[in-house]
């Protein structure tokens, strides 16, 4: 199948935004919670999908929470005990750029993280989440694929592009050689983790576009009700001229190049 053209991505993705917004006010309106979990391949396009959301809508109750690494204090914590912090309050939206999953993939592929530990992870995992659901906790949980071709194609992408590079680290050079590593590793946590309150849904992302719009359609389609009535004020009528702007002759301007 061909990869969608932007201007149809474009036209395909506004309605989806309108809807998102309406879902957005349907959780501050009933002081709802939701957690989005993205995790998935590397440069399987977790960051753009991310950004819909985060371009779509208000920041105020959307929050975007991508952890680095844990430091010395929190190694010597429990180990959802940092996720916890960044947890949503009532209305809001938190999307998870990674989240405690980490432990189930990078963590347990590239031996960051003992054998013991991951095992307890995924026995606590469905634990921690139902705990949350059972609090009033939304969650939506998507893992991001796509073919080792693909990968290999947009990681030399990324090291060709300077303002792409920063998305690389060792870590994704290291990860090429553990494509079938990672595949086991995914199996094994979604039969420990795809549980009933909080469930996986696989996403096709070798055509990001596409994958974007069937993520959000998916996300969209699978939530209760979220219609939510407004009644718009009316703008009143601007009294006098509109004025133009003035500056300050004392304060420094940037110079108008363009």
């Amino acid at each position: 199948m061909k990869d969608l053209d932007s201007k149809t991505y474009r036209k395909l993705l506004q309605p989806m935004v309108e809807e998102l917004n309406a879902m957005h006010r349907w959780l501050i309106h009933t002081g709802k919670r939701m957690i989005i979990v993205f995790e998935g391949r590397d440069t399987a396009g977790k960051g753009g999908a991310i950004g819909v959301f985060a371009d779509a809508l208000n920041p105020r109750s959307c929050r975007v929470v991508a952890l680095s690494k844990p430091d010395e204090r929190q190694k010597t914590q429990w180990y959802f005990q940092r996720y916890v912090e960044h947890l949503p309050s009532a209305g809001e939206l938190v999307l998870f750029d990674r989240s405690w999953y980490n432990r189930a993939g990078v963590e347990h592929v590239m031996g960051f993280c003992s054998e013991a530990e991951y095992e307890a992870f995924l026995l606590e995992c469905p634990q921690f989440e139902r705990m949350q659901v059972n609090s009033g906790n939304i969650i939506v949980k998507y893992w991001f694929g796509c073919d080792q071709s693909k990968q290999e194609e947009r990681l030399a992408e990324r090291l060709e592009d300077p303002a792409k590079r920063w998305k690389l680290s060792p870590i994704d050079f290291a990860a090429r050689e553990k494509y079938d590593d990672y595949t086991r590793a995914r199996d094994r946590m979604l039969a420990a983790t795809d549980i009933a309150e909080a469930p996986w849904t696989m996403v096709d992302m070798n055509d990001q576009k596409r994958g974007r719009l069937n993520m959000i359609r998916h996300l969209l389609d699978h939530l209760p009700d979220h219609a939510v009535e407004e009644t718009l004020p009316v703008m009143p009528a601007l009294v006098g001229k509109p004025r133009k702007e003035t500056y300050p002759k004392t304060t420094a301007r940037v110079k108008e190049v363009y």
